[in-house]
């Protein structure tokens, strides 16, 4: 059974068919929210849904799935009207949608715009797009809580070399910041996340495995933690900006690597 904290909230999380962005949801289910999870694949979403019903101890009622492609304005503006409609709004906003789309790193030169264009659309356009669309409700209750799910990456150097990847997370910490300076005065906070290589997904996976031997080993020694993350850890740290008990905390960027962002 959950827990109360979030009794009565509403959150929707982007990019919850798996990894990170699942363990988000499951985590603001036991906290007690009823959370609204979209992705752009439908089954390992319906499996989200399912596994948040279990987390809730309710039927139904806790979670609801939607296929949505969130770097899409109408689909966003869809998404949310929905929401707004059935729950009255959505509290809490979770971007955890993006990743680098099966792409591998190449000379900058090499780089399409088309590949460009389309990590930055789903990484960092798409949380403009759902802060958009979900901040007059926060506005209008004097409350709100956005997360965004960046990256390592954007806070030093992609470690996959993918450039379009570091420069989106880097955008998205920058617009959290930004809209955190903004909406304060309408209770309303905005902070990230900034995990560290995490086993989240089958891409995750295969760069990963991609590394070799040694290159895990290095990857292991720039660690303070000689260890991967995992979804789960990263979830704690989006479900305490989530909360209430960080009402006085904004515009922060917090890291979840193992010790990585520490040693450089």
């Amino acid at each position: 059974m959950h827990s109360s904290g979030l009794a009565r909230r509403v959150a929707v999380v982007s990019g919850a068919a798996h990894g990170i962005g699942a363990a988000i949801a499951e985590a603001l289910v036991r906290d007690g929210a009823k959370v609204w999870v979209c992705d752009v694949l439908e089954e390992p979403l319906e499996e989200t849904v399912r596994r948040c019903r279990d987390a809730g101890g309710d039927a139904g009622s806790v979670a609801v799935g939607r296929v949505v492609d969130v770097s899409r304005p109408d689909a966003v503006r869809a998404l949310i009207a929905e929401i707004t409609a059935q729950d009255g709004g959505t509290d809490i906003l979770v971007h955890s949608a993006g990743g680098v789309l099966g792409q591998v790193a190449q000379p900058v030169e090499e780089v399409t715009e088309d590949d460009w264009r389309a990590i930055v659309a789903v990484n960092l356009e798409a949380a403009f797009l759902l802060v958009r669309e979900v901040v007059p409700g926060m506005k209008a209750r004097g409350w709100g809580r956005i997360v965004t799910i960046s990256s390592g990456a954007g806070r030093s150097y992609s470690q996959t070399g993918i450039q379009a990847y570091a420069s989106a997370k880097a955008g998205l910490i920058g617009f959290t910041r930004q809209i955190a300076r903004e909406l304060g005065q309408f209770g309303i906070t905005a902070n990230s996340v900034a995990p560290g290589f995490v086993l989240s997904n089958p891409s995750s996976q295969r760069q990963w495995e991609a590394l070799g031997a040694a290159g895990q080993q290095a990857f292991f020694n720039a660690l303070a933690i000689k260890r991967l993350g995992r979804p789960e850890e990263i979830a704690h740290a989006a479900l305490f900006f989530a909360s209430e008990e960080a009402g006085y905390v904004t515009g922060q960027t917090l890291s979840v690597d193992g010790g990585r962002w520490m040693l450089g």
